[in-house]
């Protein structure tokens, strides 16, 4: 059995700047209005036969979400990026291109890229962990983050 969830009509959605370094069009830092979809795939169980709780499923990806909003991305598994400093004043450098930004405006990723691609395996990953804390029966979880209307990257995280 599956549950579906439209991180649209869920909001589930964060408005964040990233950038893809060396990329020809996707270098310079430019923003997303984001949205979340998910799919999780389990047996259902428990006292009233959910594969999962919606709500639960929904606080867990809103959360992550909030941390990413209004942030710069940034991957902290990137080749390209030169980290210089990651104090109160972020410095970095990308080729030629050198970037100080405050701190707090940043979110750091445990990744190579903060590509759709990235950041659906990202959720995928969190959230299947965060759903086996809940004892549930769950055979995979499926997100895609959406870069706009019609725009994203789906990865799927099997048990």
């Amino acid at each position: 059995m599956k549950i579906i969830i439209n991180g649209i009509h869920a909001n589930l959605r964060f408005s964040s700047a990233h950038m893809i370094p060396c990329h020809q069009f996707c270098g310079g830092i430019h923003g997303h209005s984001y949205h979340v979809d998910v799919k999780v795939d389990g047996e259902r169980g428990g006292p009233f036969g959910f594969v999962v709780d919606f709500k639960t499923v929904k606080a867990i990806v809103r959360d992550m979400c909030k941390k990413l909003d209004h942030k710069l991305l940034l991957p902290e598994k990137s080749n390209e990026i030169d980290f210089k400093s990651k104090k109160r004043s972020l410095k970095f450098v990308i080729g030629d291109k050198e970037y100080k930004i405050p701190r707090e405006d940043c979110c750091f990723l445990p990744l190579s890229s903060t590509s759709a691609e990235d950041m659906a395996e990202y959720f995928a990953e969190q959230l299947f962990q965060a759903l086996l804390q809940e004892e549930a029966d769950i055979k995979s979880v499926g997100i895609c983050v959406n870069e706009g209307i019609g725009q994203g990257a789906y990865f799927e995280k099997t048990a």
